[in-house]
């Protein structure tokens, strides 16, 4: 399953009434370690179609980054039932994000 781009205006349908596990990764163009990130998240979108892998430009998307209080990124999230489940700061190895699924 393709990463799909999360704003205000999907929030809702895509990620609190998914009946799948969500990934959503926060992030900027300007972050490095964003760009880091990012393949990884790709690639666990790509390899895992039974999860809904979500991305949050955090410059677009104001009103979502300081729903999440988020400070730092990239910032990932795991929701499940439209609630945090996990959550992890910084740059991770895919071995680590998947084990946080």
């Amino acid at each position: 399953m393709s990463v799909l781009t999360i704003t205000k205006d999907n929030f809702e349908e895509l990620v609190l009434k998914s009946e799948k596990t969500v990934l959503l990764d926060f992030w900027a163009s300007w972050c490095g370690p964003c760009r880091m990130v990012s393949p990884i998240v790709d690639e666990i979108a790509d390899e895992n179609p039974q999860i809904t892998v979500g991305k949050i430009n955090v410059d677009e998307q104001p009103e979502l980054a300081a729903s999440f209080s988020i400070m730092s990124i990239p910032a990932l999230f795991v929701i499940k039932q439209g609630k945090i489940a996990n959550q992890i700061i910084g740059y991770r190895p895919k071995e680590e994000i998947l084990n946080m699924l």
